[in-house]
């Protein structure tokens, strides 16, 4: 890492941690520095999330942004990244929720809890079906601390890989029982049908995506927990949403999963 990096690590961890708080975009950390390292961008996220766990928080969870091959093209880039799930990000299908967003948008997803540790290296798809206890449907409402979002990666992997919170269905379903890159959801905004999308929009099977993510965190010396909820990737584009809005998801077989948005 570049010296200058070094420096600025704790100043743009908190340039994000406040931008959060007083709901307050800011400017791309590329802007001011376009050669920030990818790497350089975990070690901010990770600056902010262990802020958040001093304060009391704990992580539930990852995930996996990026997974589709027009995100990834769009931001010139050939993986995915990831983020932390944090308690204090997690509501529940019908919930009303309040949570201080900036510049929120709505993405179905499809999410796996562990039954027991999953530790790369070479993990792929039937690893991570092994270690799945069930999945849930759920939706995750996405954010931005970069102003109109105009992020590249080092941006968003530096701000939580774009997280906001997440919602999760109520209804677990057993791995076995249903096929997951054909599994189907659609998405409803206010009563009226906004996207749609299939498991398999997420890098052809969503457990190829939690599989990604295992192998990705031991090359940082981390594991996935027995626990853990994984959100495995959007399965369609992202819709902007609001205070007041009405959100809902019907994955068919998988569950149907809501919100409605206070803030």
């Amino acid at each position: 890492m570049q010296p200058i990096e070094r420096e600025h690590v704790r100043g743009w961890a908190e340039s994000l941690f406040r931008a959060e708080q007083d709901r307050q975009p800011i400017s791309p950390l590329t802007a001011e520095y376009p050669e920030l390292a990818v790497e350089v961008a975990y070690e901010i996220q990770m600056h902010n999330v262990q802020r958040k766990l001093l304060a009391g928080d704990t992580v539930v969870g990852h995930k996996i942004g990026l997974t589709s091959k027009p995100m990834q093209q769009l931001l010139g880039v050939a993986e995915p990244d990831y983020g932390h799930l944090l308690a204090s990000m997690q509501f529940q299908s019908g919930d009303s929720v309040d949570y201080p967003l900036i510049q929120a948008k709505a993405e179905p997803e499809i999410a796996f809890v562990l039954k027991h540790d999953l530790e790369g290296p070479r993990i792929g798809v039937q690893e991570v079906l092994q270690a799945t206890e069930y999945v849930l449907p759920a939706i995750e409402i996405v954010d931005s601390r970069v102003a109109n979002w105009q992020i590249g990666l080092a941006d968003t992997v530096a701000d939580n890989a774009s997280s906001g919170c997440f919602v999760l269905g109520d209804r677990p379903t057993a791995i076995q029982s249903i096929s997951l890159g054909t599994v189907a959801g659609v998405l409803w905004k206010n009563g009226q049908v906004v996207q749609s999308g299939a498991g398999a929009a997420v890098l052809g099977h969503p457990a190829l995506s939690v599989a990604w993510l295992a192998n990705k965190l031991m090359e940082l010396g981390t594991t996935l927990k027995k626990g853990d909820v994984v959100l495995s990737g959007a399965i369609c584009a992202a819709v902007p949403v609001s205070a007041g809005d009405f959100v809902a998801v019907n994955f068919g077989r998988l569950g149907k999963v809501e919100l409605s948005l206070r803030t």
